[in-house]
């Protein structure tokens, strides 16, 4: 069974996924970590990241690999170094690669054709796993998930303003839904969850409901 997670950026996509999968027993699947990979790849190699014709060959070149929980870049251990906000700003270029995209999107399909898969990121329902049979988009005001961002960096000793924060999000909500390749969309089928004023618990308790009775039934019909 696949099920995709998507929404925008702060939406609590990730520790919900990673919590839903290990209630039910299935492989979580970090997509922006795999994109983040990819953006210290283009840092690492002083490539110019706004340059779309410098990004594309690196889709051909760098390898990327999972261990567990665990994102290996051409065999070093990236997981922790893929968090700075650098990587961050560069991450949203490089995720506007078609060549990386489309690579992107080969490696995640492959992962879910050998197990049972909770997948997240902004195009998991729409177009990498179209027929996925559980497909969810988390929402929430952008005021609440800046508050989110905020809190996660504070957590790594990297203290940001909410007001910079909060523009930034805005931002990229905005461009998020206008990029050329995997733009945001919620997915028709899919079931919307906002989760202003709910605990990761809460989200999750309602996600795990809509797969376990998907479970029980004998038909392969989507979530909805």
């Amino acid at each position: 069974m696949i099920i995709t997670i998507d929404g925008p950026a702060a939406a609590g996509k990730s520790t919900a996924a990673r919590m839903l999968a290990a209630r039910l027993g299935f492989r979580y699947l970090d997509t922006g970590a795999m994109y983040r990979a990819a953006a210290l790849a283009a840092i690492r190699a002083g490539i110019d990241w706004k340059d779309a014709s410098q990004l594309e060959p690196l889709a051909d070149r760098i390898h990327l690999a999972w261990q567990g929980s665990r994102l290996f870049l051409d065999g070093e251990d990236v997981t922790d170094a893929i968090r700075s906000p650098d990587v961050t700003e560069a991450t949203r270029f490089v995720a506007d690669s078609p060549k990386l995209r489309e690579k992107m999107a080969e490696l995640q399909r492959e992962i879910g054709l050998s197990c049972d898969l909770v997948t997240e990121g902004r195009d998991q329902g729409s177009l990498v796993f179209p027929h996925a049979e559980c497909k969810f988009f988390l929402t929430a005001d952008p005021r609440e998930r800046a508050k989110r961002r905020v809190a996660d960096y504070a957590a790594q000793g990297k203290p940001l303003a909410w007001e910079d924060v909060l523009q930034a999000i805005v931002e990229r909500d905005r461009a998020d839904a206008s990029r050329p390749v995997g733009a945001l969309r919620r997915p028709p089928d899919a079931v919307e969850i906002n989760t202003d004023g709910l605990t990761v618990e809460e989200v999750v308790a309602k996600m795990e409901g809509i797969v376990r009775e998907k479970q029980a039934k004998p038909s392969r019909s989507r979530c909805g």
